[in-house]
């Protein structure tokens, strides 16, 4: 249902590689076939060129050639010809990020690359997405990551994707052994100076052993392999970072344990240079903040892999082989090697390969993985199947509709990757802040260093090192560069198991907000199967013959209340003849000649244009719209002929949805173009709050523009081609996932089922991620806010009290690990209304 349009809307990039010797440009400003060949010709000039088609309805070039060709060489033929090559997404990868500051520094420096749009930068998914003309080369943004001070690539297909992962992994695993180091370094480092200080015992074995002389050699051995080895990775980026005017947290951790460091290495070898008074060590603290950041990262890590499980979860849902028949015989196949068109055999208990249509056989598939809901599904010869689903109690031979990357579950995973990569609006305010925050920093400790060495009390020289110091390390911006997209991350995920895909990250935010929730009737609150219910015929007519002409006209029609008549004729076995002259009238009638009369089909209004009197039926017709049905009227040669009641079932899950949305505060709106009487009668049973009737496809944007005027923003639920504008109207628009492919496209939000239930969870889901992640953004600045201060020393003069380096640097770790804890929160994330199944 989704295929064809989502896969545009998911893919990162709008250049596509077919196989290894075809390229496809998307070319703008062609307006006649002369524009074509000039286009044509120019690409054919190129070499390695050996044909260039160029489609002036879909406005793209193939380009085949012979030999790899520059891609950047193909736009800027076509720019040299006069035309555009549509602007395309780059996604890249990006290493050595490690707070918001980076995060900025990032964006900013693929924005000054000419031909960059936008650049938006993740610091949890470690990922760039960056919109540029086609002119624009990926080694251009690769090296102007690189002269930003971090590294980056382009990221593909699988082999990218396992490549990121086995490197994310590496790095897990390099944080993991250098922390051990620096830890069994440390800890005799602690016990030496700290142990001295507050154990009699231990101060009294280290003077009577080694001495305090031997003690301070020993800790700065221990502490200087713990720098330069383990913490080595801090200089590395810090030093240039801040040599380069863009400091980051590393130059933080940088200056301020080379500091602690570089004064006690004076102090014990040359203590003469420093004042009477002032002749201490730090040792234990450069190591022990370079310990806890350390350790703070490694808990990042394992964090950050786990906010990403969903996606995991998705890629394992795909088998690696499957049994395809192949010239007679059936043969195990690797998934990438499955075309469109084999024949796949599928056991039960196993997991359905790619997606496809059943030839042979009979089973339950259990969907929930794609719709969130968990009663089997009833599978036979021509139903469709879809990949990464589970086959339960049959076998079935399944051929391949949908291969790769055109796969539904293929295409989730992009939707739900898309959305994690995504800003929020809230995130403006972080990206402001963060982009000055470590220069401040700087600046806040060198004031604090100038102040403590001016006004502090003796040692003063040394009040202003720990003091500058701690207000280096506490300031730390990591947690506020990850409350914002961890919360995304876990919360996108977490709507993909439940069956709701935000195709836009900023849905998540919009979606909150809504106050009033539009929902089409027909398809959405309905099972958008009409039925005929009732017929009554005037004087002169037999049910048979007027249902048969009836049917005959509508049977040109594709409408489902169309349908729901040619049906009933077709169960009562009567003959239906070829109409003739057949018009309609969109959201009014139909009209056409069968057998020499003229019949017309349609509501009380265009009976009345049509000149045909009604009156005789309006108590029939009152009863039946007070019943919930839709009257529908015929005439025949120009006299009323019949009314019919058409009524098309309410899901069972909608009565249950309706009360959901209620409980979350929200006004619930129905739009339909039934008439009125019969539209609030279906809206007294359910209990919706407002009904917009008799409205006309095309009077559906102007529906929701007044409602959006009445109750601010709105969101509106269809699943038509019809609602297509409609949803691209409201504030968010949400797709049924059974619906059209073009009304998919135009919405922001995805429910994979059928069922109503998900517009709730999905409402609900948003809200506590938006929740989430005000709580991490509170904490993140809350703590820089409150913290920083008390480093600097400014409960010193009322209470005494100062923050050790090491208490700053413990605090720091464990606030970007309490940030990703509360955003892992979300991966437990239940609707509080329980919501019934369809």
């Amino acid at each position: 249902m989704m295929n064809t349009q989502i896969q545009r809307n998911v893919q990162s990039d709008s250049v596509r590689q077919h196989g290894s010797q075809t390229l496809s440009l998307p070319v703008i400003g062609m307006t006649c076939a002369s524009c074509v060949g000039r286009v044509e010709k120019a690409l054919n000039r190129m070499e390695g060129v050996s044909e260039a088609v160029v489609n002036l309805a879909t406005e793209r070039a193939d380009v085949t050639f012979t030999q790899p060709a520059s891609r950047e060489g193909l736009v800027q033929a076509v720019v040299d010809a006069g035309y555009a090559v549509l602007d395309r997404t780059v996604t890249l990868s990006i290493d050595g990020m490690t707070c918001a500051s980076c995060v900025a520094r990032v964006e900013k420096a693929l924005l000054s690359v000419s031909g960059v749009a936008t650049a938006a930068v993740n610091l949890a998914t470690e990922r760039a997405t960056i919109v540029a003309t086609g002119a624009v080369a990926d080694s251009d943004l690769v090296a102007a990551v690189a002269a930003a001070g971090y590294a980056a690539q382009p990221v593909g297909g699988t082999g990218d994707e396992d490549a990121q992962a086995d490197r994310k992994q590496a790095e897990q695993d390099a944080l993991q052994r250098d922390l051990t180091i620096a830890a069994t370094l440390t800890l005799p480092v602690f016990v030496l100076e700290m142990g001295s200080h507050l154990i009699p015992a231990v101060h009294d074995l280290i003077m009577s052993t080694i001495g305090m002389r031997g003690s301070w050699y020993l800790q700065c051995l221990l502490t200087t392999v713990v720098l330069f080895w383990p913490g080595l990775r801090f200089y590395w980026i810090g030093l240039p970072a801040l040599m380069r005017a863009a400091p980051d947290m590393n130059s933080l951790v940088a200056v301020g344990t080379l500091a602690a460091w570089g004064y006690s290495v004076v102090a014990t070898f040359a203590p003469q240079l420093l004042p009477p008074g002032t002749v201490n060590v730090y040792y234990e603290a450069a190591a022990v903040i370079v310990t806890l950041v350390m350790l703070g990262r490694t808990l990042e890590a394992r964090a950050k892999g786990r906010t990403s499980q969903a996606i995991k979860r998705l890629v394992g849902l795909q088998p690696k082989v499957a049994r395809v028949h192949r010239e007679g015989g059936v043969v195990e196949v690797a998934l990438d090697d499955i075309v469109t068109g084999d024949q796949i055999d599928v056991r039960p208990g196993e997991r359905i390969a790619v997606d496809g249509q059943v030839v042979s056989g009979a089973s339950f598939v259990d969907e929930a993985m794609i719709t969130g809901e968990p009663m089997p599904v009833e599978k036979a010869a021509g139903a469709s199947v879809v990949g990464g689903t589970v086959n339960q109690t049959g076998a079935l031979v399944v051929r391949a509709t949908a291969v790769g990357a055109d796969t539904m579950l293929a295409q989730i995973i992009r939707m739900v990757e898309d959305a994690q990569g995504s800003k929020l609006p809230i995130q403006a305010l972080v990206d402001r802040v963060t982009l000055w925050f470590v220069p401040a920093v700087l600046a806040l400790a060198a004031l604090t260093f100038l102040a403590w060495l001016i006004f502090g009390p003796d040692p003063s020289l040394t009040y202003a090192l720990v003091n500058a110091v701690a207000v280096l390390i506490i300031a730390c911006p990591c947690a506020m560069g990850l409350a914002t997209p961890t919360s995304i991350m876990v919360g996108t995920g977490r709507g993909a198991e439940m069956g709701v895909l935000f195709r836009k990250g900023a849905a998540l935010q919009s979606l909150m907000s809504v106050s009033a929730v539009a929902i089409d009737k027909t398809g959405t609150l309905t099972a958008g199967k009409p039925t005929l219910t009732d017929m009554i015929v005037t004087a002169g007519h037999t049910r048979a013959d007027v249902l048969a002409l009836v049917a005959s006209v509508e049977a040109k029609s594709e409408h489902p209340i169309a349908r729901a008549i040619v049906d009933a004729a077709a169960a009562e076995g009567l003959t239906l003849s070829d109409p003739s002259r057949f018009d309609s009238v969109t959201g009014h009638g139909v009209t056409a000649f069968v057998d020499g009369h003229r019949v017309e089909v349609g509501a009380d209004r265009f009976m009345n244009s049509c000149g045909v009197e009604i009156g005789l039926f309006a108590s029939a017709s009152t009863q039946l719209a007070g019943a919930g049905k839709s009257p529908l009227y015929a005439a025949i040669d120009g006299k009323l002929a019949a009314i019919m009641a058409i009524a098309d079932p309410i899901k069972p899950s909608t009565p249950a949805a309706i009360r959901a949305l209620h409980d979350l505060g929200l006004k619930v709106v129905m739009i339909t173009g039934d008439n009125r009487r019969t539209a609030q009668a279906i809206a007294r049973d359910l209990g919706i709050d407002d009904v917009v009737a008799e409205v006309l496809p095309d009077g559906k944007v102007a529906a929701v523009t007044a409602l959006q005027r009445k109750h601010g923003r709105v969101a509106f639920v269809g699943d038509g081609i019809n609602d297509a504008p409609a949803l691209a109207q409201a504030d968010v628009g949400i797709a049924i996932g059974t619906g059209t492919d073009i009304a998919i496209e135009a919405a922001d939000v995805v429910l994979m089922s059928g069922n109503l239930a998900g517009v709730p969870q999905a409402i609900a889901l948003s809200r506590a991620t938006i929740r989430n992640i005000r709580q991490n953004l509170f904490w993140a600045f809350a703590y820089n806010a409150a913290l920083i201060p008390v480093a600097a020393g400014a409960l010193y003069p009322a209470f005494g009290v100062l923050l050790s380096p090491m208490l700053a640097a413990g605090a720091m770790a464990m606030s970007s690990v309490f940030v990703l804890g509360n955003a892992l929160r979300l991966r437990r994330f239940a609707p509080a209304t329980v919501v019934a199944t369809a």
